[in-house]
This record gives structure tokens, sequence and C-alpha cells, in this order.
């Protein structure tokens, strides 16, 4: 056994058995990795394993069982010691596993030296959670999630020695109104089985609990909301789980459980939405007015379909074909690196979110309120669909998502416009999303990077011409490329993350990182999409980055370095 001081760091090798031999076992506390290796001379098909600690779940002492202790080597020794880790173990498709790797000695000073100094390190993870408030819903999707909790997700918070306090939500807004009285402080996180509209109860509970205790007006779309620092975590348990399926990359519950124990945390842009003065809904995935509005409200009326209702509602809106008037402004988001059509998909560690994030901050230290009067943008037309995502709404049935180049937390959403248009092209353009072809390059569709919009139909202007005066002189002149049209003045219904807004005429904002998740964002899984994504570095460097003038060499070599 080799012990040597590093810093503050420690070092232990050792020579402990695995199995029926004997492996060198290494803990690295200044990589911060422990590994295990064979000393023989290497054979054909003989592989070194290592685990971050980062990702080491638990240690615990083992007893061994008697055939064990009765083969081998172990008739020769009096009582061997051993212990277990437990790690992470990481598959295809960005799904986790808990693996473990037991050892053995006969020293029994080692053994416990080896479990005190792999505690240790543990403790000095410090963003892992201790205590966790629990929601579970158990209505949601197959009604499952009270089952997925106990079996697959409590074992290993225990495991991990987590404490948890659960809640079984029983009626709708339960777990939001819960979180306005609860003790937060005592809380590690958040943690929510269920589905996208789980996700949304806790996140408006925390946010509208983190308002409520800085004094901020929610009805206020101007005000500055303050920053949510308890993570939440999404146990998927419903029909689509978006969200957990565009941050983690997987909807599976072992998965986002193992992302939580090692204390993952992801920024992730937040929208707000109001009404003449009146908060409405946050929203974090769609915020869709036209097609994916009617669907969903479609599709509340046949809720007993289950899952199959949306398929259903899809379909006879497509055959609908409704379209609708209205006028949509927007401030365009210049402190962002990237943009809609860059190919350059977010992932774990991205620069663009880090970046966007440190040019906006300064951006609005620079200019205060003077940003607000930024230029902005109007359109007005016939519209099929108008959405506005702030992540790539990615799901099993569509990976790209909606916006496949949408960032997480860089302070930004895409709004995509899809004008009036035949049938056939509007079924060419939604089947792009199931495919690896641009869903962006028709005629049809517009796509911009906004930092907040403003959205009002015909029918609202016609009702409130005083809308329509403050517009036109706060913006100029209407776009000529989009002139008015005088044709259908229906009103479709938003679709707020899965959940209806009956106010057409709405004002929407992103709030740069307004909340954190036990994620880490979708990680690289091989060498061609670490290839692909070097690819969009080199593309967006050349496309984005000459128009920042002074800055365009330092952040031309901060992309380079981020490349490589």
């Amino acid at each position: 056994m080799e012990q040597l001081p590093c810093g503050r760091w420690l070092r232990l090798v050792s020579s402990l058995g695995m199995g029926q031999r004997a492996w060198e076992v290494t803990l690295d506390g200044e990589r911060g990795r422990l590994a295990w290796s064979d000393p023989r001379p290497p054979r054909r098909g003989d592989e070194n394993c290592f685990v971050p600690t980062s990702e080491i779940i638990a240690v615990e002492e083992t007893e061994l069982n008697k055939k064990q202790r009765n083969s081998g080597k172990w008739q020769k020794m009096g009582k061997p010691h051993a212990f277990t880790v437990y790690y992470v173990k990481k598959a295809r498709n960005h799904r986790w596993r808990c693996s473990d790797v037991t050892f053995w000695c006969a020293d029994e000073h080692l053994c416990n030296q080896w479990i005190q100094a792999l505690k240790e390190l543990l403790e000095m993870q410090k963003s892992r959670p201790k205590q966790l408030l629990v929601y579970i819903n158990p209505y949601g999707g197959k009604r499952q999630g009270k089952r997925i909790y106990e079996q697959k997700v409590a074992p290993l918070f225990s495991l991990a020695s987590i404490s948890t306090d659960v809640v079984i939500t029983e009626h709708a807004n339960h777990a939001k109104d819960n979180l306005f009285e609860v003790n937060i402080n005592k809380y590690d996180g958040v943690v929510c089985v269920g589905g996208d509209g789980m996700f949304s109860e806790v996140m408006h509970g925390l946010i509208g609990r983190m308002q409520k205790d800085s004094g901020i007006d929610q009805n206020n779309p101007k005000a500055p909301l303050v920053q949510c620092n308890i993570r939440i975590g999404i146990i998927p348990a419903g029909s689509t789980d978006c969200i957990c399926y565009s941050t983690i990359g997987i909807s599976d519950p072992v998965t986002s459980a193992l992302h939580i124990i090692v204390g993952d945390c992801q920024p992730l842009d937040v929208c707000s939405v109001h009404h003449n003065n009146t908060f409405l809904k946050y929203c974090v995935s769609l915020l869709g007015y036209g097609f994916y509005g009617d669907v969903l409200k479609d599709s509340e009326k046949k809720r007993w379909m289950g899952p199959m209702r949306y398929d259903y509602s899809g379909f006879k809106t497509f055959l609908t074909h409704h379209y609708y008037e209205g006028t949509i402004s927007f401030q365009p988001a210049k402190h962002t690196l990237g943009s809609p059509r860059d190919k350059y998909t977010c992932r774990t560690g991205c620069y663009i979110c880090k970046k966007s994030e440190q040019q906006l901050a300064q951006q609005r230290k620079q200019c205060g309120l003077k940003h607000e009067e930024e230029e902005w943008k109007i359109i007005k037309g016939k519209f099929l669909a108008i959405n506005a995502v702030n992540m790539r709404c990615a799901c099993p049935r569509s990976p790209k998502g909606l916006s496949p180049a949408a960032h997480l937390a860089d302070g930004s959403a895409d709004l995509i416009l899809v004008r009036k248009c035949s049938r056939l092209d509007f079924l060419r353009y939604l089947v792009r999303h199931t495919n690896q072809d641009d869903q962006f390059d028709f005629s049809f569709v517009d796509v911009h990077r906004v930092k907040s919009f403003q959205f009002t139909s015909k029918l609202s202007e016609d009702n409130e011409s005083n809308v329509t005066d403050m517009g036109k002189k706060r913006f100029g002149q209407f776009c000529r490329d989009h002139p008015a049209c005088c044709c259908n003045i229906a009103n479709s219904t938003w679709n707020c993350d899965g959940e209806t807004l009956e106010s057409s005429a709405v004002e929407v904002r992103v709030h740069c990182q307004l909340v954190k998740l036990f994620a880490r964002g979708i990680e690289e899984t091989c060498k061609d999409e670490a290839a692909s994504r070097q690819s969009s570095v080199e593309q967006l460097t050349v496309d984005i980055v000459p128009p920042m003038g002074r800055r365009k060499n330092e952040s031309s070599r901060n992309l380079s370095k981020y490349a490589f």
C-alpha cells in the first residue's frame, strides 16, 4: 500500500483483491478518480477501469458470502475484509445505471483506511443534496408515479444517504400551494415525480415563493425576477416528459435520480407571460399559438382517450388547417453568440450559454434600463403557428425538437413563425421535425432569436385600439414584407407548457437562468458528435463572430479553444 500526500488531497495505491485476482487500485484525489487495473502484462481485450469520484454514489463495508470465502485464496485467510463502491455507469443513449465493484484484502486497517478515504472524498462533494422535498403526482401519465418512486428512486436516495420528505399530491396546484408554506430553506432541492405539468407546478411554486419573499411584484412584466437557488429534480413519470428529455437526453427515472444524487446543476431560462399587466404563467419549453394551441384545446376535451388524444387532436387540427391573423413584435437577442440556424446544439458546459449570460449581464450593467428601449421589429400577417421555445423541445418522436439549436440558458427564446401556406407544405414542415432535414428551410417559415415579444390578434386589435396605437407609437412603421390581411379574425389558444391560456394578446419576456435543475445538459456520446460539434463551432466562428467588431479576434480564439 502506498499513501502519498498531495496538498489537501489524498492518493492511495494498494493491491486489492477483486473476484479471484489481485488488482492495483488507485484513489487519486488530485485528479478526482478511482481506478483499478490488472498489474499483470496486458493481454488482448484487457481494459483498465476508472470512475470519477464525482460519480461515486456511496461506499459501504461489505460482508462476503460463504461461497466467496470458501473459494480460492479465501481459504488461506482468517477473515477477509471487503468494501463495495457504488458508482454511475454510463450506457447508451444517455442512460445511467448504478453499478458496483467490491474490493477485499486481509488487512482490516487497510480496508478501513480505504473506506474512510472514499467517504472523505464524498463529503467534499458540496453540491450533493442531503435533504430533499419530494412531490409525487399519482395521477399523471400512466398513474405510475408512486410506484416508480418507491421501487426505482427511493432505494437509490437511501443508498446515497439522502433524507426525503415525501408529499403525495391530492389535487391540482397542491405542490404549488405547499411550497408557499413549507420551510424551504431546510431543503437542498425539490424533486417532482410526474410529467411536464408536475414540473410546471413545482416551478411556479418555487419562483412565486422566491419573488414573494423578495418583495417582487410578478404582475409587473418588466420586473427583474430573483433567481431561485434551490434546484429542481425531475423524475419522469408523465406522457411526454419533454423537459427531462431536453435537459438530460433521456426520459428514465433511474438516470434522473442519479443526476440528483451526484448534485448536477443546469441553469434554465424561463419566460414570463403577461396580459394587460397581469401575470399569467411561466414557461420553460413551448409557448405555442395556432396549431399547437388548437391541438391542446381539442385534446383537453378527450382526456378519456389517454395519450392517444394528442395524435387524434393533432390529425383533426391538421385537417381543419386554421390560420390566425395578428401582429407580432419582438426584441432581437443581440447578446447571444448563436442563431437558430447555426446547427450548434446545446451540450454539457455549453460555451454559448455561458458567454451569452455574461454578455447579457454586462449589457444590463452598462445600459441599465435603457436596454428596454432597444429596437423592436414588428410583423403582421396570417399565421398557422406561432411558437416560442426556450429549449429544443425534443422527445422520442422528435429527437431534434422544434428548434434543434435552441439553448437552455442563453437568455433567449427562438420565435418560430409559420405563415399561411398550403396543407401539403405545412405537412412537409411537420414531417421535418422527425428527420434530419432543416425544418426552417421553407419560404413560409421564419425563425428569430429574441429576448422578449408581444402578440396581438386581429380581433384584439379591433377591440383594443389603444394597443395598436401604442404599438405604432413605440415601434414605428410595420414591416412592408408582411402586410396586414383581413380574412380570418378568430382567436386561437396559447399552449403554455401543456396548459391553455385563453388570452390571445400576450407579452412575453425571457429571464436568463431563473431556475436550476439537477441536470448537466446533454452529454456528447461519441467521436462523430464531437466532430460535428467542432464543425458547428467553426461555422459559428465564421458566421456569428465577425459582426461583434473589436471583440472578433478575442471571441474567435475563445470559440476555437472550446472546439478543441
